[in-house]
């Protein structure tokens, strides 16, 4: 049995669950998740979702530096995996919870648990970015979370491929195409200028992600 076929009914399953997040104050998981991903998918992958909580609470006061450290350090940790392999489908963006209860899941799915969990803690949307980039020596699309101090600032990049954080003007191995969060979507210009097309609910994948975050569990 391939690891696709093996995860997708479990997969299935997990949709559904109770996944609260707050993007402008707390993490909570509910009893009920946590009780089913202990009996689902045992005790390894309820530790991990354990240990998400106490990551919040631990950095939640923390200075900006230290939570960007403490975030990136913990999800780096999983597993990469491809969505073929992983999901059984080309593209799939994990919610946290999907990546941390698999132990799997590729650069979307690190980004995206990084970006959320760091709105969880209180980073402003505004200074937040999830960003499509081409990794030029793997020759491949990629994707990254990038923090700004101010609008304009050479932004920090948070990044699977390495665990060091370092400025976006150190980063020569990625180009930028286009970022988004919360409240919208730019095209990245080779100028540097970021001009807004939209809202990030323009993006499919990030448009049924949110969907999936505020599914509740049937009766």
């Amino acid at each position: 049995m391939t690891a696709a076929s093996s995860l997708k009914p479990r997969h299935s399953l997990l949709l559904p669950l109770v996944l609260v997040i707050s993007f402008a104050s707390a993490l909570d998981l509910s009893n009920r998740l946590m009780t089913y991903v202990l009996e689902e998918f045992g005790e390894a992958a309820h530790q991990r979702l354990q240990n998400w909580e106490r990551l919040h609470a631990l950095a939640g006061n923390a200075p900006i530096d230290r939570k960007l450290r403490l975030v990136n350090s913990f999800f780096n940790r999983v597993t990469f995996v491809s969505d073929i392999r992983h999901w059984g489908q080309e593209d799939y963006w994990a919610t946290p919870v999907e990546l941390l209860t698999t132990n799997g899941g590729d650069c979307e799915d690190f980004s995206i648990a990084k970006y959320l969990t760091l709105r969880a803690m209180g980073v402003p949307d505004d200074q937040l970015r999830i960003i499509y980039v081409k990794a030029l020596e793997l020759n491949q699309a990629h994707m990254v979370l990038a923090w700004y101090k101010t609008p304009g600032a050479d932004p920090l990049i948070l990044d699977n491929l390495i665990n060091e954080i370092k400025p976006a003007s150190q980063r020569s191995d990625l180009e930028p195409v286009y970022s988004f969060n919360g409240e919208g979507l730019w095209l990245n210009r080779t100028s540097g200028d970021n001009a807004r097309i939209g809202d990030a609910e323009k993006l499919d994948h990030w448009r049924e992600l949110n969907e999936r975050l505020t599914q509740t569990l049937k009766p």
